[in-house]
């Protein structure tokens, strides 16, 4: 296969290397582009292991989040200039819309915008402009809190890079906008996966093979290059994966550190000191207490089964829990570790809280539709 100039350019853009050697590198894998990439980092002359088949294309990205549902979509044009038009800015965030009742880009595609669909809308603004372009994909998130975030904002809720974020759990324990930080890290980072176990298996194979043949070509026995490889595979983990990765907001963090828990946490507060975190585990049907200076569980509370979410008593001596499966209200003595009491809900009972004086607690049934009132002292 010969290689051509827009061949050694696009390695050369995606690598870092320099003319001769990704022309030379393209002969050797005969103009296989990954091959390649993997062929220039063996040899220590690739800067980065990026994306040899990365799309080219020019146009902007739209983000929207409405109630627990977040939406990005994708659309391409042929130029940056496009990008700038209010036309096309108009078409991407219509489609943006309409994407939030859509599940997938074909259904999207199809799905009605001001009275015809996406994809003919897409090519009334291709004769308008002058210009091709496509909605290449979509995605969605859902969660308890979701957030999106746009790097080199074209426009509101559109850019050159659109990322969205969902974290589950109550509000007091996601305050600070955490979901909106996490975005704004992955928008500089890029991480390939949310965790090691999430990574493709087959960009795993590759990246070890990459790396044992740099050892290789060090001269080092078989034994030794062994060892090298965990070492190094376990840093390229840390680099790829969103859990892994230091915290671009401060890079003394990462956004994982491992703590173990009772099966399937479900909900987590903090205490007014802020020196623990409890946990209700709807697995094991308790709430586990984590000491946050060691970031270990140092106890555990039982509970009634399927803990969902809880509260504190003002004074912290009381925990006010739902419990999903027996569709009941539990009051815990925190000291005792004991339940006190007992109280019915409709079923599935979602949230709680309680009032400032601590004498009452509102228990939301989902099935039920319906606000329970408890009254403590009673």
């Amino acid at each position: 296969m010969s290689v051509t100039a827009q061949m050694v350019k696009e390695l050369r853009d995606s690598t870092g290397a320099g003319m001769m050697d990704a022309k030379k590198a393209l002969v050797e894998t005969e103009g296989d582009m990954e091959a390649a990439v993997d062929w220039l980092r063996t040899k220590g002359l690739a800067k980065a292991a990026k994306k040899a088949d990365r799309v080219a294309a020019e146009g902007l990205v739209g983000v929207a989040v409405s109630g627990n549902r977040g939406v990005a979509v994708e659309v391409n044009s042929e130029t940056d200039f496009v990008a700038k038009n209010a036309d096309f800015q108009r078409l991407v965030r219509g489609i943006t819309q309409v994407a939030l009742r859509c599940p997938d880009v074909d259904s999207l595609r199809s799905a009605d915008m001001n009275g015809v669909a996406v994809s003919v809308a897409v090519s009334e603004t291709v004769a308008v402009i002058g210009e091709n372009m496509t909605l290449r994909r979509m995605a969605s998130v859902e969660g308890d809190h979701v957030a999106a975030y746009v790097h080199n904002a074209a426009a509101d809720g559109m850019g050159k890079i659109g990322v969205l974020v969902a974290v589950n759990g109550t509000e007091a324990a996601v305050s600070g906008g955490i979901a909106k930080q996490i975005a704004m890290h992955v928008a500089a980072t890029n991480p390939a996966s949310l965790s090691e176990k999430d990574l493709d298996p087959a960009l795993i194979a590759r990246e070890k093979n990459v790396l044992t043949e740099q050892a290789r070509e060090s001269g080092k026995p078989e034994a030794v290059i062994e060892k090298m490889i965990v070492g190094r595979m376990a840093k390229f983990f840390e680099e790829v994966t969103l859990l892994g990765q230091k915290f671009v907001l401060n890079p003394d963090l990462t956004e994982h550190k491992r703590i173990e828990t009772s099966r399937r946490p479900r909900d987590m507060q903090f205490n007014a000191a802020r020196d623990k975190l409890y946990v209700a585990c709807g697995d094991d049907d308790v709430i586990d207490v984590i000491d946050l200076a060691t970031l270990e569980v140092v106890d555990s509370i039982p509970t009634g089964p399927s803990p969902e979410v809880f509260v504190f008593s003002p004074d912290e001596k009381l925990i006010f829990v739902s419990n999903e499966e027996d569709s009941t209200m539990e009051i815990i003595d925190v000291a005792a570790k004991i339940v006190t009491a007992r109280v019915p809900t409709g079923a599935e009972p979602e949230g709680v809280i309680n009032s400032v004086d601590g004498k009452t607690v509102f228990v939301t049934s989902e099935v039920a539709d319906m606000v329970h009132v408890v009254d403590i002292a009673t």
